[in-house]
C-alpha cells in the first residue's frame, strides 16, 4: 500500500493546509559519516557550497549536487548535473521518483532518505488571488502565502519555472504587495537584448560612450529607484555580465557607461529564469556567488498542467475581460471540461492565447467541444490562412508567440520521436543527435515521460 506523503487539512470543502512528512537525511560513508538533518520542506539541496540544505565536505561532491523534491507520489531525486553522478542501487540516476527510503551515493559519500512518521503542518493563503495571479489549487495557494511573507520585506527573490507559467505576473504581485507598491516597477528581459546593450540598459549610460549615444540614458537600476527591479530571463546573461551585476547587488551603487560618476541605487531585485541556475552554476555557465545573492528566496511557479482545477479561474477573467469590453461569449462545460484536461506546454500564456484565438474565430481548435459566441447562431472552421494570421498576430507580444510556436514544435517532435523509436529514449536522443539527459527534461516538460525511472 502507498505511503501519503502530503495530506490534505479540509475545513468543510476548502483545503486549509498541507500536513508533510518529515525527511531523514544522514550520511552512512564518507568524510562526513554521522551527518544528519531532518528536512520539512519542498526540497531539500546536498551540496558542497554553504547555501546547501545539506553542506558535505567531499571534494568529489558537487557545489549543488542533487535535490530531493516532495511530489505527489513520494519523493523526486534529481542530479543537478553533478561531475560525479548520483547512483541509486549502483546505476547512475539523473531524474527518479522513489516512495520510500533510497540509499544514494554522490561521489564518494553514500546518504540515506528516510520518510518519518513526524509531520509539518503548512499553512495555505486562502485567497485565491494575490494581486493578478489567480489559483484555488493547493500549489498556487502555497505560492501566494510564499508571497505574502516575502512581499513586505527587501529580500531579494528568485522566480522559477516554465516559459509561460506566470514568473512576471508573480514578480508584480510581490512588487503591489511591498512597501514599494507606489514606486516604479521596472522590467528588463536579458534574454531579449544583446549583450552589448545589456548594460546600457541597465545601468545607462553618458553621451558619445559608445557609437550611436547620441544622448544620455538613465538605466534600469536609476528608473527603478525606490521601486522593484524585475530582472527576467537571468539565466540568458552572458558571465562577464555577471561579474558586473554581481557588484552591483553588493555594492547597492552602479557606474553608467562613459561615467567616472558612481550613483547610489535603492531597489528591490526579483528574477526570473525558466533554467536550473543550479545546473547551470554546476556547468560553469552562472557564477555561483551570484546565484546565492538572487535566489535569497526562491518561489517555484508551478505548470499548469499540475493544477487542472485552476484553468476555470483563468477563462472566467478572460470571459469577464471580453464582457467588459463589450465582446460577451460563453463556453459550455463540455469545453471547459477540454481545457482543464490539455496539457499547456506553454501554461497559462499558451490557455490566454488560446482564449484569444477562439475570441476571435467563434471556436475553440478542438473537436470535442466548442466555444459559443452568445451573438452568432454558427461558426465555421478557419482555414489555415486564418490561424497563421491568428498565430502571427502583431499585437500579441513576439516573445509569447515565438515561445508558443518553439513548445508546439518541441512537443511534436519529441512525441513523434519517441513513437518512431518505440519509447527507448537512449536510441531516440542517438537519432536526435541531443544530449539523452536534456531528451529526458523535454519529457517532463510536457509530461511524456512514461516510466518512473526515467527512460529504457
Amino acid at each position: 500500500m502507498a505511503v501519503q506523503h502530503t495530506i490534505q487539512i479540509h475545513n468543510g470543502a476548502d483545503v486549509t493546509a498541507l500536513r508533510r512528512r518529515r525527511l531523514r537525511i544522514e550520511v552512512v560513508r564518507g568524510p562526513d559519516k554521522k551527518a544528519r538533518g531532518d528536512f520539512d520542506g519542498d526540497r531539500v539541496v546536498i551540496g558542497t557550497h554553504e547555501g546547501c540544505d545539506l553542506v558535505l565536505s567531499d571534494s568529489t561532491v558537487s557545489r549543488q549536487h542533487v535535490e530531493i523534491v516532495l511530489v505527489p507520489d513520494g519523493y523526486r531525486i534529481r542530479d543537478l548535473d553533478s561531475k560525479n553522478g548520483t547512483f541509486m542501487d549502483g546505476l547512475r540516476v539523473h531524474d527518479v521518483v522513489v516512495e520510500g527510503a533510497a540509499a544514494l551515493r554522490i561521489g564518494e559519500t553514500q546518504i540515506k532518505a528516510t520518510p518519518l512518521s513526524e509531520t509539518v503542518e503548512l499553512a495555505l493563503s486562502p485567497a485565491t488571488r494575490m494581486g493578478p495571479l489567480l489559483g484555488r489549487s493547493a500549489k498556487m495557494r502555497r505560492v501566494f502565502a510564499v508571497i505574502g511573507k516575502v512581499a513586505p520585506t527587501d529580500a531579494t527573490v528568485l522566480l522559477t519555472g516554465e516559459s509561460g507559467c506566470g514568473k512576471e505576473v508573480a514578480a508584480r504581485a510581490i512588487h503591489e504587495h511591498s512597501h514599494r507598491a507606489d514606486a516604479p516597477f521596472v522590467v528588463v528581459d536579458c534574454a531579449a537584448l544583446p549583450p552589448t546593450l545589456i548594460e546600457s540598459e541597465l545601468y545607462g549610460h553618458e553621451r558619445g560612450a559608445f557609437t550611436g549615444a547620441d544622448r544620455a540614458r538613465v538605466g534600469a537600476f536609476e528608473s527603478a529607484s525606490g521601486g522593484t527591479l524585475f530582472l527576467d530571463e537571468i539565466g540568458e546573461l552572458p558571465l562577464d555580465l555577471q561579474t558586473r551585476l554581481l557588484g552591483v547587488l553588493e555594492r547597492r551603487i552602479v557606474q553608467p557607461l562613459g561615467s567616472n560618476r558612481t550613483r547610489a541605487i535603492d531597489v528591490r531585485i526579483v528574477a526570473a529564469t525558466n533554467r536550473d541556475l543550479r545546473r547551470e552554476v554546476n556547468r560553469g555557465s552562472f557564477r555561483a556567488d551570484l546565484y546565492f545573492r538572487i535566489a535569497v528566496v526562491s518561489v517555484e511557479m508551478p505548470p499548469l498542467r499540475e493544477r487542472p482545477e485552476d484553468v476555470a479561474l483563468y477563462v472566467e477573467a478572460f470571459l469577464a475581460e471580453q464582457a467588459g469590453a463589450g465582446r460577451p461569449f460563453a463556453i459550455d462545460a463540455a469545453a471547459m471540461a477540454e481545457l482543464a484536461s490539455r496539457p499547456w506546454p506553454g501554461n497559462v500564456r499558451e490557455l490566454r492565447n488560446t482564449l484569444e484565438r477562439a475570441a476571435a474565430l467563434g471556436e475553440i481548435d478542438t473537436g470535442a467541444a466548442a466555444l459559443l459566441p452568445e451573438a452568432a447562431e454558427t461558426t465555421a472552421s478557419s482555414s489555415d490562412a486564418e490561424m497563421t494570421m491568428v498565430l502571427a498576430d502583431p499585437s500579441v507580444p513576439f516573445k509569447t508567440g515565438k515561445g508558443l510556436l518553439i513548445d508546439r514544435f518541441e512537443r511534436a517532435y519529441v512525441e513523434a520521436l519517441m513513437q518512431r523509436h518505440a519509447g527507448n529514449i537512449t536510441q531516440a536522443a542517438r537519432a536526435a543527435e541531443i544530449d539523452r539527459v536534456y531528451l529526458l527534461r523535454l519529457l517532463d516538460k510536457f509530461g511524456l515521460r512514461t516510466t518512473k525511472r526515467g527512460g529504457s
